[in-house]
């Protein structure tokens, strides 16, 4: 927990202060939504508490003067949530939410953390293959987007860093901090990386794995937040040297491990028993790894069970029927009744709440 205490001015200006460890500073999205508060459209102070409560933040009052008042609140950071939820949900499934929308949509369906994949920003965002294309900053858009609006932790791949160089990863998890997300996954793959479920990868040496690891637990500037490797070794050593750059890894101070493209339940097993933290088994569909039931993986000893793009495969598909459906009949109307109503819409991203504050706000101020 940490405490941000910011002081909000009616004239427009902002001015903060604030107490904090420091290995917990404030998600920059908090300055950004209190600054955003401060300014739109005049917005007085007795308004505050409820734009406050729109924006999902936890927050207590006390009125200073005429011309400002000050707003403390405490929470916990994402890294701390996402460890929890780790503790509390064995295993704890993370569903991938390729944007803000899906985000909210995983949380109404009672998901405790969600997935930012690289491979969906790709294709998604970009419209690209996953290769090793994508820059930090593609990335951070997506994951800026998804933690503004919903507050589940969120893991987030970031390949192999973005970059060569321990600056390069350094900033990557310092930015990632930032943005509010709340763990990261880095593997040990070539800067000119394939899809962990395909064929012709290449890895670099363990030496330079637990490099990449020793500088991500250097730059946190958040203790909590999770530092997991991911490591492609099976496919190209085997599963004893897979299991020996985990044990390295976790040595260099990786908090958790990714096994990929995994085969068989007791590879999971034997993972566990080495590591001794947290693993996470990648239940992709159309992959190497078999679409084993939670009940099969916590037998195996799995802490986290990850399903990267499922939602944004099957949101594709639908779009292919629509479209098709359009271009062929000139109308919508043999495929209404499988889109999400637009009351339904609303209902997800809470459009009436926002309506009816700024409806109120308006009159106030009139």
């Amino acid at each position: 927990m940490f405490q941000n205490e910011m002081t909000v001015a009616t004239s427009g200006g902002v001015s903060s202060s604030s107490c904090l460890s420091r290995s917990a500073r404030p998600d920059v999205n908090f300055v950004n939504k209190m600054k955003a508060i401060a300014f739109v459209g005049g917005v007085r102070l007795r308004d505050f508490a409820g734009l406050a409560y729109l924006l999902h933040i936890d927050t207590q009052f006390s009125t200073r003067s005429d011309r400002g008042i000050i707003v403390t609140t405490q929470f916990r950071s994402a890294g701390a949530a996402f460890r929890e939820a780790v503790k509390t949900e064995q295993p704890l499934q993370v569903v991938g939410a390729i944007n803000a929308n899906h985000a909210l949509l995983a949380k109404r369906a009672g998901f405790k953390a969600i997935y930012l994949s690289g491979g969906g920003v790709a294709a998604g965002s970009l419209g690209l293959p996953d290769l090793g294309i994508s820059t930090l900053d593609d990335v951070l858009t997506d994951v800026r987007r998804i933690t503004d609006v919903c507050d589940l932790p969120l893991l987030v791949d970031v390949d192999t860093g973005f970059g060569p160089s321990a600056f390069n990863i350094a900033r990557t998890v310092q930015s990632l901090i930032k943005f509010g997300a709340g763990a990261m996954h880095i593997e040990d793959q070539v800067g000119a990386k394939r899809c962990g479920h395909r064929p012709g990868k290449a890895i670099v040496s363990q030496g330079e794995m637990v490099d990449r690891i020793k500088a991500a637990v250097d730059a946190r500037t958040d203790d909590d937040f999770v530092i997991m490797a991911r490591t492609d070794a099976l496919a190209v050593e085997g599963l004893q040297a897979a299991i020996d750059r985990a044990c390295a890894c976790v040595e260099a101070g990786a908090d958790m491990i990714f096994p990929e493209a995994m085969t068989d339940l007791t590879m999971y097993r034997q993972f566990v028993d080495a590591v001794k933290v947290p693993v996470l088994a990648n239940i992709t569909e159309f992959g190497a790894t078999p679409l084993f039931t939670t009940d099969e993986l916590q037998g195996a000893g799995v802490s986290l069970v990850l399903y990267p793009l499922s939602a944004f495969r099957a949101m594709n598909r639908a779009a292919e029927n629509v479209y098709q459906a359009i271009r062929r009949d000139g109308t919508q109307q043999a495929v209404v009744d499988t889109m999400q109503t637009r009351a339904q819409l609303y209902e997800s991203i809470g459009y009436h709440d926002y309506e009816q504050k700024l409806d109120a706000l308006f009159a106030q101020q009139k």
